[in-house]
């Protein structure tokens, strides 16, 4: 029996931003991605809950000097969905990503009421 999480793409919030990217930053991402589904405690060097939210995590994907967040929450558990992602410029993450993924999160919740 194994534990390991799914990691989903909703809707293309995060595939635009994905295929934008040059491939060593995609390989970084799907290595953390594949890191977050296999590990039961992930560090959070890569996976971080935001404070002041209910339920809206970071996958911090760092390659070189540059930080790249992907914004996600769990579904059922041990299903992570992937939002929007952003690359990171400055120390604090910008309040209209933010804002973008809690309405990405409130959205799929709504379309995933049963």
């Amino acid at each position: 029996m194994t534990n390991d999480r799914q990691v989903i793409a909703y809707k293309n919030y995060f595939l635009d931003f994905y295929e934008e990217q040059v491939d060593n930053v995609q390989r970084k991402i799907e290595w953390t991605l594949n890191l977050i589904r296999v590990t039961r405690q992930v560090p959070e060097k890569y996976f971080k809950h935001i404070e002041g939210t209910k339920g809206l995590y970071e996958i911090r994907v760092e390659v070189g000097n540059n930080i790249y967040r992907i914004f996600s929450f769990f579904d059922k558990g041990n299903l992570v969905v992937l939002g929007n992602a952003f690359q990171k410029k400055t120390q604090k993450t910008p309040k209209q990503e933010l804002e973008k993924a809690l309405k990405i999160m409130e959205e799929y919740q709504n379309e995933n009421k049963k």
